[in-house]
């Protein structure tokens, strides 16, 4: 999800993150343990963990990185029949996890306030589909570019583009950005498809504009879809491949065009947080050279988004 020129990408499949969130409890029991009397709390995953001492004292001591994220947005991150979190996310953030020494532990929130938990300290890192652009990294309004907040670092770990989606065999003569001038479209708020959304209706003549009907999340806006209360649904394209497989048996929806404009997929990290930032490259990068990041992508049939390197703030 993102703002401006970018957005989300590929996906497929299900749950396998229920053996990780196992593992996670059990890693979160053990981080759990009495300090001592010099303030450090025994964490005895980091030090099995061959880059646990990257992170903060703080963070290796409790054993935890909480990630703040929107998880209503199949395959990418979702909860699975039994409320667990799984998806391609959390994969890669347990993969992460594992090489540090910590718990990934997700926490659900809206997306438009994801990068404000970040600042207010609720979460240490924000993962949720949110494509890395400048006005993010910078803290700048997509839409009135005025400064907004201090902006975050990015950990980039996934490519990925925005498709429209519309009921299947009801196109509405839908195949390109310009033909939802005079239609309605339904969108996730703050994502880049709300703001692709707003500056194609800047462009369309007076007196059809584009419609656009705003959502917390993904899945309310497919629904509004599915009754016939919209056109058409923008996402990322991993969220919209998805959708029109499993969604009523495959026979609700239809992609119409191409997905444009890929970008990356970022882990957000509040700035001035350096040394935790450092520390998710690294291991990223880790995974990346090791195999385990190709695996998560594979099982999930998202390789065509695959990064080949763990870059800071590599959007645009």
């Amino acid at each position: 999800m993102t703002a401006s020129t970018t957005r989300r990408t590929a996906a497929k499949s299900r749950i396998a993150a229920v053996g990780a969130i196992a593992v996670a409890g059990t890693m979160l029991l053990a981080a759990c343990g009495d300090q001592t009397k010099n303030g450090s709390t025994n964490n005895p995953a980091s030090a099995q963990a061959p880059l646990a001492g990257l992170l903060p004292k703080e963070i290796k001591d409790k054993g935890v990185i909480k990630v703040g994220s929107d998880i209503a947005y199949p395959p990418v991150e979702f909860k699975d029949k039994s409320g667990n979190t799984v998806g391609i996310d959390p994969d890669i953030a347990a993969a992460i996890g594992k090489q540090l020494g910590v718990t990934m532990q997700f926490e659900n929130g809206t997306f438009d306030t994801l990068i404000t938990g970040l600042r207010s300290k609720r979460y240490d890192l924000a993962m949720s589909s949110m494509t890395d652009t400048k006005d993010r990294q910078q803290g700048i309004d997509s839409e009135t570019k005025k400064k907004v907040g201090e902006g975050v670092d990015f950990v980039d770990y996934f490519t990925a583009g925005v498709s429209i989606y519309t009921r299947k065999g009801d196109d509405q003569g839908i195949k390109t950005w310009a033909d939802l001038c005079g239609k309605k479209i339904a969108v996730q708020r703050g994502t880049v498809s709300h703001d692709l959304a707003k500056a194609e209706s800047k462009k369309c003549a007076d007196g059809k504009k584009i419609a656009m009907e705003t959502f917390d999340n993904d899945l309310e806006a497919q629904t509004r879809l599915r009754s016939g209360g919209a056109d058409a649904v923008s996402s990322d394209f991993p969220v919209a491949a998805y959708a029109v497989k499993t969604s009523g048996g495959g026979k609700d929806f239809q992609i119409v065009g191409e997905q444009v404009e890929a970008a990356p997929y970022g882990i957000a990290v509040a700035k001035g947080n350096d040394q935790l930032t450092k520390a998710v490259q690294a291991a990223l990068e880790a995974i990346i050279k090791n195999g385990e990041y190709n695996k998560i992508v594979s099982k999930w049939g998202v390789e065509a988004g695959a990064v080949t390197e763990a870059k800071l703030n590599g959007g645009s």
